[in-house]
């Protein structure tokens, strides 16, 4: 992945709805709330404004008017610049085109599940089981509302959201019904260690048909 002089998502967020014309702050907060990005990234003022700046000191928006509505502080109107533009472009084919070779959170935590035991791992994966399924249902919920007010093609990325989970669900299932059942090689031989504190001499003890 390429260092980039703005490299915080949410400036990528930014420049995809300065694209469609100037706006201030405020504005493009509320676009991206009606777009449901906020569920991709928070969405904080404090954080807004500095990303905005930081675009602007970078040359990729720049300022073009301040409007003052009633007794509200006046509020800049920002555009982007034609380097704005390349470089969202590039950002988005970086995005899409590229493997992120940073590993999953969970990834990391499974790599090292064996300290846990394989009954408390078994606990802890009903526990994200369950979330995984709760957060589907909030996800499909939230794509069927946006499906009446959005067009399919800003929706892209919940539908991905969305069939990840499903995807995670499936194999955590999965492999929870294997640890539950005693398919999984070695199970006994890692209760043991987990109890005992003793790791087998020979590995071959969690390997299948040993």
């Amino acid at each position: 992945m390429k260092r980039r002089k703005v490299g915080n998502l949410l400036g990528l967020a930014v420049l995809s709805v300065v694209i469609e014309g100037p706006k201030h702050p405020y504005e493009m907060a509320a676009v991206l709330k009606q777009r449901g990005k906020d569920s991709d990234m928070p969405i904080k003022w404090g954080s807004l404004y500095t990303v905005v700046a930081n675009l602007e000191k970078h040359g990729f928006v720049e300022a073009v008017e301040s409007v003052k509505d009633g007794g509200r502080p006046e509020r800049t109107v920002y555009r982007i610049t034609p380097a704005g533009r390349e470089e969202f472009e590039d950002w988005v084919r970086e995005l899409v085109g590229t493997l992120d070779r940073e590993p999953p959170r969970f990834k990391a935590g499974l790599s090292m599940m064996g300290v846990l035991g394989p009954d408390q791992a078994i606990s802890l994966l009903r526990q994200r089981a369950t979330e995984l399924d709760e957060r589907a249902e909030a996800q499909r919920a939230g794509l069927e509302q946006l499906r009446g007010v959005m067009p399919r093609l800003f929706l892209v990325e919940v539908e991905y959201d969305l069939a990840m989970t499903e995807a995670e669900a499936r194999w955590v299932r999965t492999f929870l019904g294997e640890l539950t059942s005693g398919a999984v090689p070695g199970t006994d031989a890692w209760r043991r260690w987990y109890e005992t504190g003793e790791f087998p001499d020979d590995l071959g003890e969690f390997v299948e048909g040993k």
